[in-house]
């Protein structure tokens, strides 16, 4: 058996469920390790990417548990996943 392809939630296609592995944060800016908890993006909690904002791609609108949050592509790759089963 294979290991679980982990993804950065930047780079999730859009509407498909998945569940985030670990949240780590940058070492320019560590405190948003704690603000994603915060907001709900912990292990084993259910994210969806919605949208992505336009031009750029930037921000994305992200669904964690039952909230709904805009995040910038930088905060986003802060969070791991793995497709949910």
């Amino acid at each position: 058996m294979f290991p679980a392809t982990r993804l950065a939630l930047d780079a999730l296609p859009l509407g498909q469920p998945h569940l985030i592995t670990e949240v780590t944060a940058p070492a320019l800016a560590p405190d948003w390790e704690r603000w994603l908890e915060e907001l709900g993006f912990i292990p084993g909690e259910t994210v969806s990417l919605l949208a992505r904002g336009f031009p750029g791609g930037d921000p994305l609108v992200v669904r964690v548990g039952m909230s709904t949050f805009a995040l910038r592509q930088a905060e986003a790759a802060c969070v791991r996943v793995r497709a949910a089963t």
